[in-house]
């Protein structure tokens, strides 16, 4: 259990700027701002390392402003700047190999190819984060480049898979910060991922 005051960094990962804003990469960020909209008069305010709000006495979010690829390089920083051990952060990302709408949460484990992940994982050195993966799916067309992909909007169609799929990964990850990792495995694995 997350004691009041204990520290904790939930990072959201995407990529600064209007124009990535709505883009299937920056899932990560959609699920931060759902948890911002808990806190009323709490709002995101820009850091040396990217744009960061208190969510609870002890527990920052972080959008780093590194772009995707390096992630780490604000994730890691952002951890010793607020002395949180890296067991003690929970990372919020897109996936590819799920389909949308569909979470899955992991203790720890590799990046899965996540550049993101990735990033933060050799900056810290260690795997051993917990982190929430929000299912975007593999593009429809097998010759559309996974770049082009993840960095284009979700259509009108998508809209209500997205919601329940962001509204899911904000729950798991307030029960995360609320009763721990394990709690929310059991509660958002299953039914809700694949």
């Amino acid at each position: 259990m997350n004691a009041p005051g204990t520290p904790f960094l939930v990072a959201g990962l995407g990529n600064p700027g209007p124009a990535y804003q709505s883009t299937r990469h920056n899932a990560g960020f959609m699920v931060l701002d759902r948890l911002l909209a808990d806190k009323p008069g709490q709002a995101f305010r820009r850091h040396r390392l990217g744009l960061v709000a208190s969510y609870a006495p002890g527990v920052w979010l972080l959008k780093p402003e590194t772009f995707m690829n390096l992630s780490g390089d604000a994730v890691a920083p952002m951890l010793r700047w607020l002395k949180i051990d890296s067991q003690r952060l929970l990372v919020i990302s897109d996936d590819l190999d799920l389909p949308l709408g569909k979470i899955r949460l992991r203790r720890q484990g590799s990046a899965g190819g996540h550049n993101g992940l990735k990033s933060i994982a050799l900056r810290l050195n260690s795997e051993h984060f917990a982190r929430i993966r929000v299912g975007i799916g593999r593009p429809p067309d097998p010759q559309l480049p996974v770049i082009d992909w993840v960095l284009s909007p979700f259509s009108a169609g998508e809209r209500s898979a997205l919601e329940t799929a962001l509204a899911n990964a904000a729950a798991a990850a307030r029960l995360v910060l609320q009763s721990g990792v394990e709690a929310a495995m059991n509660r958002y694995n299953g039914s809700l991922a694949e």
